[in-house]
Protein backbone atom coordinates (compact mmCIF):
# COMPACT_ATOMS: atom_id res chain seq x y z
CA UNK A 1 0.00 0.00 0.00
CA UNK A 2 0.79 3.63 -1.16
CA UNK A 3 0.57 6.84 -2.16
CA UNK A 4 -1.61 7.52 1.02
CA UNK A 5 -4.33 4.96 -0.32
CA UNK A 6 -5.73 3.85 3.01
CA UNK A 7 -6.91 0.30 3.66
CA UNK A 8 -9.98 1.17 3.97
CA UNK A 9 -10.01 2.16 -0.26
CA UNK A 10 -8.42 -1.03 -1.02
CA UNK A 11 -11.20 -3.07 1.05
CA UNK A 12 -13.99 -0.85 -0.65
CA UNK A 13 -12.15 -1.04 -4.44
CA UNK A 14 -12.21 -4.58 -4.52
CA UNK A 15 -15.77 -4.79 -2.73
CA UNK A 16 -17.62 -2.64 -5.48
CA UNK A 17 -18.67 -3.60 -8.94
CA UNK A 18 -15.87 -4.24 -11.23
CA UNK A 19 -18.05 -3.06 -14.24
CA UNK A 20 -18.16 0.49 -12.97
CA UNK A 21 -15.57 2.68 -14.63
CA UNK A 22 -14.57 4.26 -12.06
CA UNK A 23 -14.01 1.62 -9.75
CA UNK A 24 -11.92 0.02 -12.87
CA UNK A 25 -10.13 3.29 -12.52
CA UNK A 26 -9.50 3.07 -9.36
CA UNK A 27 -7.88 -1.08 -9.25
CA UNK A 28 -5.78 0.65 -12.16
CA UNK A 29 -4.46 3.10 -10.05
CA UNK A 30 -4.39 1.01 -6.87
CA UNK A 31 -2.29 -1.61 -8.67
CA UNK A 32 -0.08 0.55 -10.60
CA UNK A 33 0.45 2.66 -7.71
CA UNK A 34 -0.65 6.20 -9.21
CA UNK A 35 -1.73 8.14 -7.40
CA UNK A 36 -5.56 10.13 -6.44
CA UNK A 37 -3.88 13.69 -7.26
CA UNK A 38 -2.27 13.03 -10.28
CA UNK A 39 -5.87 11.17 -11.63
CA UNK A 40 -8.00 14.21 -10.19
CA UNK A 41 -5.47 16.67 -12.15
CA UNK A 42 -5.81 14.69 -15.61
CA UNK A 43 -9.36 14.52 -15.06
CA UNK A 44 -9.93 17.62 -13.79
CA UNK A 45 -12.33 16.61 -10.57
CA UNK A 46 -11.85 16.61 -6.75
CA UNK A 47 -9.50 14.03 -5.30
CA UNK A 48 -13.10 13.09 -3.42
CA UNK A 49 -14.58 12.65 -6.63
CA UNK A 50 -11.78 10.46 -7.43
CA UNK A 51 -11.92 8.22 -3.66
CA UNK A 52 -15.82 8.05 -4.56
CA UNK A 53 -15.24 6.74 -7.86
CA UNK A 54 -12.49 4.26 -6.43
CA UNK A 55 -14.93 3.16 -3.95
CA UNK A 56 -17.95 2.63 -6.05
CA UNK A 57 -19.45 5.19 -3.76
CA UNK A 58 -20.51 7.31 -7.04
CA UNK A 59 -20.98 6.86 -10.46
CA UNK A 60 -18.85 8.88 -13.25
CA UNK A 61 -20.92 11.03 -15.74
CA UNK A 62 -20.82 9.95 -19.40
CA UNK A 63 -18.07 12.92 -19.67
CA UNK A 64 -16.10 11.62 -17.34
CA UNK A 65 -16.37 8.10 -18.33
CA UNK A 66 -15.38 8.51 -21.81
CA UNK A 67 -12.20 10.41 -20.37
CA UNK A 68 -11.80 7.47 -17.99
CA UNK A 69 -11.79 5.11 -20.93
CA UNK A 70 -8.84 7.18 -22.71
CA UNK A 71 -7.05 7.48 -19.69
CA UNK A 72 -7.06 3.69 -19.16
CA UNK A 73 -5.80 3.45 -22.84
CA UNK A 74 -3.23 5.20 -22.57
CA UNK A 75 -2.28 3.55 -19.60
CA UNK A 76 -2.33 0.36 -21.42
Amino acid sequence: MSLGYSVRVYKLNEAADASSTGVRLGRVCLTRDISAAEVAARLKVSRQTIYNWFCGKNQPHATARAAIEDYLAQLG
